[in-house]
């Protein structure tokens, strides 16, 4: 999940970044810094990034590879994105 998809991801399920942040039990600061294309040297945690998108693929977000078209996401078909 890159941040851009984390971007699309929330807000296709229309999720504020507080939201996120309870559902994958981490800060709003660390889903807003996710969503950040410059991360820095370090970037965000695995431990973290893993957080977040189960919190997306249960709610029907299938995340996109890069193959070529650009990475993306989609919601699964006949999910509506709540839980």
């Amino acid at each position: 999940m890159n941040p851009s998809q984390a971007r699309a991801a929330r807000a296709m399920l229309k999720l504020g970044v507080r939201d996120v942040a309870e559902l994958a039990k981490v800060t709003p600061n660390t889903v807003s810094r996710l969503e950040q294309d410059d991360q820095g040297a370090r970037g965000p945690q695995p431990v973290t990034v893993d957080a977040v998108r189960r919190v997306y693929e249960s709610r029907g977000v299938e995340f996109i590879p890069e193959n070529g078209g650009g990475a993306g996401v989609r919601l699964k078909k006949g999910h509506r994105g709540v839980e």
